[in-house]
């Protein structure tokens, strides 16, 4: 690439932040916009990050953080409600033999090391900031934006999530739609003896699970069948889900004991979209959840968002033709990546909403884990 470009990210989550790391270290000028005034630096409780997605972060540079800061483990446990193991497998490294399977950490803090890398990067960064409107032509979009000010873009990036506010604003019908099963999160201090994630099938949870996010911490998670939020009442939020995990045995006992806070209980519906045809209309491109989500039975979304980053950064940084024919492409690359990650992460979920006893899980895990491997 020799010309000089703009660019507007809007959106400062983990797709977001990746693509401005890798544009702004390609020379492209960068502005990013967030709508919350925090940057999210404090949303969530723990994420579970493949080899996949710790490959990009090495790109990145972040990765000797990220290593530091969470739990690298490389198998996951097969348990019984009541804490019986019953099945240990080795997972497979997709990012190479030379990062571990799965790192574990705390949501906040893996959010810090990109803002970090963000600021570092030399980035225009405004907080509490939104599109008010977007004004495309032949080469470029001019964007207002709620505080008042005006710039105009070569190329706008939507990286505003599920909900994605550009994506409705220029034309994309998709919507997310709830796949029937909800998951309640919460991080508590770590077990000892955990060094690993353990899954329990069956109880009064269709999972219930949890994964180390450091030496001291964990995440705890139980699925169940999705309910109406407004039935669910916020200061309710610890209640229900220690009364779902009391049912657990093993190392349940000691993380239900933390299970105290509304205010550190998540409660989420699992939703599916996969936006069909093109990511992008004229000079606005999504990527990540904007584009496309699953629910998380393979622990894919966060990884599947740091791809879209970086093979969006990979194109654009390759040429200067930034065109209908470069971004047809990326949807098209990225399309068969995202869509059999899709499509398996849902169908775990649906056999066991549909209480299918025989459905070969492993295998598909097995499938899609392995395709995962290959380079994005």
């Amino acid at each position: 690439m020799t010309t000089a470009r703009s660019v507007l990210v809007v959106g400062g989550g983990a797709a977001g932040n990746a693509v401005t790391v890798l544009l702004r270290r390609a020379g492209v000028a960068v502005d990013l916009i967030e709508a919350k005034d925090d940057w999210n630096a404090t949303a969530g409780s723990g994420i579970t990050l493949q080899g996949n997605a710790l490959r990009v972060l090495r790109e990145l540079g972040v990765w000797k953080e990220v290593e530091a800061s969470g739990y690298g483990f490389d198998s996951v446990g097969i348990t019984a409600p009541d804490g019986t193991v019953l099945h240990v497998s080795h997972d497979l490294r997709t990012g190479g033999d030379d990062l571990p399977a799965t790192v574990g950490m705390q949501r906040p803090r893996l959010q810090r090391i990109l803002i970090d890398a963000v600021r570092a990067s030399g980035a225009s960064v405004r907080l509490g900031t939104r599109a008010a409107s977007l004004e495309q032509d032949g080469t470029g979009v001019t964007v207002r934006f709620t505080d008042g000010t005006e710039g105009r873009y070569d190329l706008v990036i939507a990286a505003d999530g599920l909900g994605s506010t550009t994506r409705a604003a220029v034309g994309i019908t998709a919507a997310p739609e709830p796949t029937g099963m909800a998951i309640w999160r919460v991080a508590t201090p770590r077990p000892a003896g955990v060094t690993r994630t353990d899954l329990a099938y069956g109880g009064p949870a269709y999972i219930a699970g949890y994964c180390p996010t450091g030496d001291t911490t964990i995440y705890a998670y139980v699925v169940e069948a999705g309910r109406d939020r407004a039935a669910v009442p916020r200061d309710s939020y610890a209640d229900e889900m220690r009364r779902l995990a009391s049912a657990y045995g093993g190392c349940w006992p000691e993380i239900t004991e933390h299970i105290t806070d509304p205010a550190k209980v998540n409660y989420t519906w699992f939703d599916r979209l996969l936006v069909e045809g093109s990511w992008h209309r004229g000079r606005v491109v999504l990527v990540g959840d904007a584009a496309h989500c699953c629910p998380p039975t393979l622990a894919q979304g966060a990884a599947l968002s740091l791809e879209d980053a970086w093979v969006l950064a990979q194109l654009l940084t390759g040429t200067d033709d930034w065109d209908d024919t470069l971004f047809q492409a990326y949807y098209e690359r990225r399309m068969a990546r995202v869509r059999p990650v899709v499509e398996a992460s849902v169908q775990i979920g649906r056999w066991q909403l549909d209480g299918v006893r025989d459905a070969d899980v492993p295998g598909l895990m097995g499938r899609t884990m392995t395709m995962l491997r290959e380079l994005p």
